[in-house]
């Protein structure tokens, strides 16, 4: 998908709350329930994409992300009729992309023939670490075995397989990391998306790390790390696109390009947020107080607030710096009604450029290689907010 299509089309995001368990460096939207009526959550996410369906009426379809929480955990009947419902809603794109997140369980792995069935083809699976006794500290359910066996099962299953390792884990060496990424790579997949462990507010991490029973990383071994993935990436022609996913050229996901270059998207259930028509979406967070907005308001919408241009652009530096093709200036302005140079502090800018950190050539900004260590920093230093 080319940059103005990803800007121009339309993506939806679904989200699924549930979890079997709740794992301890997760901060998402998840959340463990003895049971789930499944009739009734079908009912309120058809009816949540509907209102929203309603706001956007002649807009093409190019992506559809069900997220979580495990929607692997959804019946794949239910996940049928969302997609049958989206693509009836809004023209669908010939190459739409329908991704599903699944956890490497055999459970969920036994679905993934009907969840194919019913319209997915792409599907990222949350593996984690190809060794047993990471995940067991990560709090994963699964073991290295069974993860590579829901591995070779999507491969046969799904057109587009992408999966998760988390690395920089405490006590993970330099070479421990080059065998396992190696190991990923051997699996021939298109896309990965390596994430370094950061110990987020609010869960069972944190809360360890507060009482002194959680080690983590030197920031300088990590920063080494960092560096070395993105150079086995390239080197196997995975090169990283944005700063911790890494695919072939042409495999990226569209969805989150979407996100990443500032497009438009609407996001149902629990928690999700959307971007449309220079609004900014967000629902209901707890499963159950989203199940009741639904049922009272046709929707599960909690906020709803106009941006202004310079929100707009704001977002749109922010998220587009993430790229390695960096940001296009000129259509920042054009879509937020602004001159983008008045968000950007000019003499920092100036001088991370001289570092090797930046590059402003002719109406793209972009973070170099070198700077991409430092993204948040740099961010901090030349987008005012």
């Amino acid at each position: 998908m080319t940059e103005r299509a990803a800007e121009d089309g339309l993506a939806l995001y679904i989200h699924w709350p549930f979890c079997v368990s709740k794992c301890p460096y997760c901060d998402f939207n998840s959340h463990v329930r003895d049971g789930v009526d499944q009739t009734a959550w079908r009912a309120a996410l058809l009816q949540d994409l509907a209102h929203e369906a309603g706001q956007l009426p002649g807009r093409k379809l190019t992506s559809i992300f069900f997220g979580g929480g495990t929607p692997s955990l959804m019946p794949p009947d239910t996940v049928a009729a969302l997609i049958d419902a989206a693509t009836s809603h809004w023209h669908c794109a010939d190459d739409v992309e329908i991704t599903l997140e699944a956890n490497p369980s055999s459970v969920e792995a036994a679905r993934f023939h009907d969840i194919a069935s019913a319209g997915v083809n792409r599907v990222s699976l949350g593996i984690q670490a190809l060794d047993d006794a990471a995940l067991r500290w990560l709090g994963r359910a699964h073991d290295v075995g069974e993860g590579l066996a829901a591995l070779d099962t999507a491969q046969r299953s799904f057109e587009r397989v992408s999966f998760d390792l988390i690395y920089a884990r405490a006590g993970q060496t330099p070479d421990a990391w080059a065998a396992e990424l190696k190991q990923a790579l051997a699996f021939g997949t298109e896309h990965l998306s390596l994430y370094q462990l950061t110990i987020e507010p609010g869960t069972q991490f944190a809360a360890r790390f507060a009482r002194g029973e959680l080690a983590t990383i030197e920031p300088d071994l990590a920063a080494d790390l960092f560096e070395a993935t993105r150079a086995s990436t390239a080197a196997a022609g995975l090169p990283a696109y944005e700063i911790s996913n890494h695919a072939r050229p042409g495999a990226e996901s569209r969805h989150n390009l979407t996100y990443w270059r500032y497009g438009s998207y609407a996001g149902i259930g629990p928690g999700a947020h959307g971007r449309r028509n220079g609004m900014a979406t967000v629902r209901r967070k707890k499963p159950e107080n989203w199940l009741a907005r639904v049922t009272a308001n046709g929707h599960g919408i909690e906020q709803e607030d106009k941006l202004t241009p310079e929100e707009r652009a704001q977002e749109a530096l922010l998220m587009g710096l993430r790229l390695g093709e960096g940001i296009d200036l000129t259509h920042v302005a054009e879509k937020s009604g602004i001159d983008v140079d008045r968000l950007i502090n000019l003499s920092a800018a100036h001088r991370l450029a001289e570092q090797g950190f930046l590059v402003r050539t002719h109406n793209r900004l972009s973070v170099t290689e070198a700077g991409m260590l430092l993204l948040d920093a740099i961010l901090a230093e030349i987008v005012a907010v």
